[in-house]
């Protein structure tokens, strides 16, 4: 089997290509040996965002990107991974960054946190901003994209 991947996106939600948001997922999944799964990526607006940050984790305010493990098993990866594409376009302008980039860094930040990697102390940032950098390099060639 191999690692399936919903994308949904609203009719204005920018044009970054299907298959490098593939591309970003499956690299991920596999290079933390995972064959066989199920993500689900949305990309909504800030208003849609910040609802599902209030709903699922009661905070009041929109954020970049949101994901959740759902694996129940040791077999087969679930999860799934909510981004904003208004604020990527936002930080993307205010920093003179791709807007494509931007949000494809959310997807890596959401996909590394389903696989395990957490940022809640300093030890742990460090090794996910290395993780980002080194998708980003990988994956688009620019490991500078946020910060």
């Amino acid at each position: 089997m191999a690692i399936s991947i919903q994308i949904h996106r609203g009719p204005s939600m920018g044009r970054i290509p299907r298959s490098l948001l593939t591309l970003a997922v499956e690299m991920i999944a596999e290079d933390y040996g995972w064959e066989d799964g199920q993500i689900s990526l949305a990309m909504v607006d800030d208003r849609e965002i910040h609802r599902v940050n209030r709903q699922f984790l009661n905070h009041d305010y929109p954020t970049d990107v949101i994901s959740f493990d759902t694996t129940e098993s040791e077999d087969f990866l679930e999860g799934e991974i909510v981004v904003s594409m208004d604020t990527a376009k936002r930080v993307a302008e205010e920093n003179g960054w791709n807007p494509n980039h931007e949000l494809l860094l959310y997807v890596v930040h959401g996909m590394l946190h389903i696989i395990g990697l957490r940022d809640k102390s300093p030890k742990d940032i460090r090794a996910m901003r290395e993780a980002e950098r080194f998708y980003m390099e990988k994956l688009v060639g620019d490991s500078h994209v946020g910060g």
